[in-house]
């Protein structure tokens, strides 16, 4: 790999990194539809309150969400819809993949 390449990549799994839990990754599809207050992510999401904010802490750091104090709440925001993009190809591997599945276990039942 070339040295100038590597900021990009490391950039990339950071993000990559921040996505790749379940409450993150339900976080960031509730966010897709609309803006949300901790109190709403931490009851979708089954969790504490301190655990939520710790995801979201993690979502932010890594610029996916964006948040905005209103009175005594904090409202959290997907700064690039266009995360669910992504999402959606990884959709289309899992598809993918459980097609090839079927496949071998077609063959398998032979």
């Amino acid at each position: 790999m070339k040295k100038s390449a590597r900021p990009r990549y490391e950039a990339w799994a950071k993000i990559i990194k921040a996505m790749a839990h379940p409450s993150r990754l339900l976080i960031i599809e509730e966010l897709q539809k609309q803006e949300r207050c901790v109190n709403e992510l931490t009851e979708m999401v089954g969790a504490d309150t301190s655990t939520v904010s710790k995801h979201l802490s993690v979502l932010k750091n890594a610029g996916l969400v964006s948040d905005e104090k209103r009175a005594n709440s904090i409202y959290y925001s997907l700064r690039c819809p266009c995360m669910m993009d992504f999402i959606g190809c990884v959709e289309d591997v899992l598809s993918a993949n459980a097609r090839e599945q079927a496949k071998i276990m077609k063959t398998c039942r032979k």
